[in-house]
């Protein structure tokens, strides 16, 4: 598969995967007989592991780091695990403050207009006090 196909496939742009291999997000592309990158089913699966740990929030330098470790073999399947275990961590807390923030959001929005109106009523009233007792 080639770049255009394959960005398309993600909803990446070309540049974007080409930036990612210039990093070390994903491992060289092999190339075809006339120099263009083509994607094979490995590099299609690289290319979605990093897209989706990418919109996910994994930093750049975690992932740069796993892909770096795998290319050098068996010895880093534990070094490799623990970068996972912690970006899991790490994104498992991120969920939890998201819910949090969900659930406020869920609370002040509902009755939002009631609640906003009594506010407001409740403040005007308070405002008007001050500027009598002035």
């Amino acid at each position: 598969m080639n770049i255009k196909q394959a960005a398309e496939q993600f909803d990446l742009t070309t540049d974007t995967l080409r930036y990612y291999e210039r990093i070390g997000l994903i491992p060289p592309v092999s190339r075809n007989e006339s120099g263009y990158r083509d994607y094979s089913d490995i590099d299609l699966n690289w290319v979605s592991f990093i897209k989706c740990m990418r919109d996910a929030g994994v930093s750049v330098e975690s992932l740069i780091e796993y892909v770096s470790l795998f290319q050098e073999g068996t010895d880093s399947i534990s070094t490799r695990k623990e970068i996972l275990i912690d970006q899991r961590q790490e994104l498992a807390g991120k969920i939890k403050v998201m819910q949090e923030t969900l659930a406020k959001l869920d609370e002040k929005i509902d009755g939002y207009e009631e609640n906003m109106l009594a506010f407001q009523s409740e403040h005007l009233l308070s405002k008007k006090g001050e500027s009598v007792h002035e």
